[in-house]
């Protein structure tokens, strides 16, 4: 990896009220992200011991990278698409990556 490239890496956690209904804007969401500049890589996944919780994992080039696209028209529209299905505010959590990296 480029000495410039700094991994930044977002976990997003929904409980949802709505599962379905979630579960299908979130989907969109992580699809039409993934195209935007210094994304690595977007991941949805459903909790295994949570019923209705769904956790989005999101690898960043850099701290802008990610920053430019918390700041994106995707994602202002995967919030506002949220209302009223979510059981709780969603949990955001900003990591640095210590030992990630791209296996490919």
């Amino acid at each position: 990896m480029p000495d410039d490239i700094v991994l930044t890496l977002v976990t997003l956690t929904f409980d949802a009220a709505d599962p379905a209904a979630l579960l299908a804007v979130l989907a969109k969401y992580v699809v039409v992200s993934r195209g935007h500049p210094g994304c690595r890589n977007i991941d949805l996944a459903a909790s295994a011991t949570r019923s209705g919780r769904y956790v989005i994992i999101e690898k960043w080039d850099s701290p802008t990278a990610q920053q430019v696209h918390f700041d994106s028209t995707d994602m202002v529209e995967m919030a506002s698409a949220c209302n009223g299905l979510l059981a709780s505010a969603p949990q955001i959590d900003l990591l640095e990556g210590i030992s990630a990296h791209d296996l490919a």
